[in-house]
């Protein structure tokens, strides 16, 4: 009995330092699924295993799970992509603004100059001021360089730039899309479907946090989306509308409001929120020597509440430091 017990307990835990993201130089789809051991559940279906009790990291530092206000959460060493924590992260979740990651690498691997100027008309914004969207504050008429919309995406994670850039580069959204879960299939991420690029609610919207750090870590290899992700701040070309230009702040780079980490610091991240998503984050952050990615969701609050997203990856990334 005692040797069955421990068996399955072995069986139920996943080995920090273990699974990897997928190996660099490789095929992507070559991920962390095919890597990781998933156990069916008592419907037969394939549910993430057990976690670890702990967070544990090559700093042996540690944070219990129960401290976590995120329901669904991931770390990853970047340098090898080995996954160091997860938490529910094959567990379908609804990305929010965390979509915007994808469209951003996908627009900038698809535009062969950045410093093309883009007009926004007046359809660009249909249907995003009565769906509550995040806005970055252009408006209809304007001509915007491409690398200003990318900015717009991702800082203020404007909705109408991403519009913008989808209607440029793919003649519509829906097009823009198609783009957009060819790429996630070729990456691997295989528990994500997209049916927009601005993360507003669709219940057939949706990803898992191991989907979304396979994305990340695949787009911080790009110079121009990591440059963009770590900016706590961007001011655009002046235009025919904003003769002065547009400044654009990282919304995670104003909660986290000059907080710091143990031994390291947060380089950037895109958050994202709705009332079925919850509060979501996406972040790199460097701990002694190594870089670091965590992507979390669900957990509780709203945009006028703490930022739970934001004191999770605290928590996390300081465990790594002490």
């Amino acid at each position: 009995m005692t040797f069955v017990i421990a068996a399955f307990v072995y069986k139920s835990i996943v080995t920090p330092g273990s699974q990897h993201i997928y190996e660099k130089g490789h095929d992507y789809k070559t991920s962390l699924y095919s890597s990781l051991k998933i156990t069916p559940d008592s419907s037969g279906d394939r549910t993430t295993p057990v976690p670890p009790s702990k967070i544990e990291s090559d700093h042996s530092a540690s944070i219990s799970f129960d401290k976590l206000n995120s329901s669904n959460a991931i770390l990853i060493r970047l340098a090898d992509d080995t996954v160091l924590m997860q938490k529910s992260s094959e567990e379908k979740i609804y990305p929010a603004s965390l979509t915007k990651m994808m469209t951003a690498i996908v627009a900038i691997e698809n535009l062969p100059d950045l410093k093309v100027k883009i007009k926004l008309t007046n359809s660009t914004f249909q249907g995003l001021y009565e769906a509550d969207a995040s806005m970055a504050g252009f408006q209809p008429g304007e001509q915007v360089r491409a690398i200003d919309l990318v900015y717009g995406v991702m800082l203020p994670s404007g909705a109408e730039s991403c519009i913008g850039l989808a209607d440029q580069i793919a003649g519509s959204e829906q097009n823009f899309v198609k783009i957009m879960n060819q790429k996630a299939a070729d990456l691997g991420m295989d528990n994500t479907h997209f049916e927009n690029t601005t993360g507003l609610q669709n219940e057939n919207h949706y990803t898992t946090v191991k989907d979304m750090a396979i994305l990340l870590s695949y787009a911080l290899q790009n110079d121009t989306f990591r440059e963009i992700f770590t900016s706590s701040r961007h001011s655009t070309q002046p235009t025919n509308k904003h003769l002065l230009g547009i400044t654009f702040y990282n919304t995670m780079f104003e909660e986290l409001n000059n907080q710091n980490i143990i031994g390291g610091e947060i380089l950037g991240g895109k958050t994202g929120y709705t009332d079925e998503a919850g509060l979501c984050l996406a972040s790199l952050a460097k701990v002694g020597k190594q870089e670091y990615i965590l992507v979390s969701a669900g957990a509780k609050g709203d945009h006028r509440s703490e930022q739970y997203n934001i004191t999770d990856a605290l928590a996390v990334y300081n465990s790594i430091g002490k």
